[in-house]
């Protein structure tokens, strides 16, 4: 998958867009950075914890159009293909096969849904050209469910079913650290560990902080990070303390008092 991605000002720079929070254009961003080549993005709730965004923002992503959200809540760029094209030799299809089969290419690039189910076709890609996709001649877009919310024509409703988006997403594991295997292990059993000792971290607030706080004791040390992880755990503690050899933890300075998380 390629590491760069590119965004267009046909999006970035209209009124519509300036027009969201600034969280929900942050979000955006950092979901479009997390997409694939085909502009899929399972990261959702990464994207919002990176972003400081809330449902609210997501919301407004998806009311205003600029992202969908299917059923498994994976999302998709609306604009994807206005912005990025890879050569065939950098190309890596999605995994979201099911989820792009439901998809089509209206005239100026952007995605949308096709109700006869149309599946979007990459056709005459030689080495060194850039990717090209096809599909079905467009119909009009009917009533489509995307995740918990439904599209009418051009307006947002909640689905009858779900009152709540977020619900769709915490279902899901969240993963912290995608970058780093076993910062993230680390990180979910001192989760796992909160729950077990009936301290949870219930809030994104909480979280946030507890995030800032292995940033700010290990100095951006992956290892470190795991290895200050692995000391409340190991000893069922809810705080995050520095690591000191030869010094009582109960001494340590960096500890963040959690009686109130």
């Amino acid at each position: 998958m390629a590491e760069r991605r590119m965004f267009t000002k046909k999006v970035t720079d209209d009124d519509n867009f300036m027009a969201l929070s600034s969280s929900a254009q942050a979000l955006y961003l950092h979901l479009s950075m997390s997409a694939d080549d085909d502009g899929f993005c399972n990261q959702v709730s990464v994207s919002m914890f990176k972003a400081h965004a809330s449902v609210a923002d997501l919301q407004q992503l998806l009311e205003k159009r600029y992202i969908y959200q299917f059923d498994n809540g994976v999302i998709v760029i609306k604009h994807w293909r206005m912005a990025n094209a890879l050569r065939k030799d950098r190309y890596t299809p999605t995994n979201f096969k099911e989820e792009l089969a439901k998809l089509k290419i209206k005239s100026n690039g952007a995605y949308t849904f096709s109700d006869d189910g149309c599946r979007v076709v990459a056709n005459g890609l030689p080495d060194g050209c850039q990717v090209v996709a096809t599909c079905l001649p467009q119909d009009s877009i009917g009533k489509v469910s995307i995740g918990k919310v439904s599209i009418v024509k051009d307006s947002i409703v909640k689905d009858s079913k779900e009152k709540d988006i977020d619900k769709s997403i915490s279902k899901k594991k969240t993963v912290y650290y995608p970058d780093d295997e076993m910062l993230e292990s680390a990180f979910q059993e001192y989760l796992t560990m909160r729950k077990k000792i009936k301290k949870p971290i219930c809030t994104d607030m909480a979280l946030h902080r507890a995030m800032n706080t292995i940033e700010r004791l290990s100095k951006g040390d992956n290892n470190l990070a795991v290895k200050i992880l692995n000391q409340s755990v190991d000893h069922c503690w809810q705080g995050l303390f520095a690591l000191k050899d030869n010094e009582p933890h109960s001494t340590n300075k960096g500890a963040i008092d959690w009686d109130n998380v």
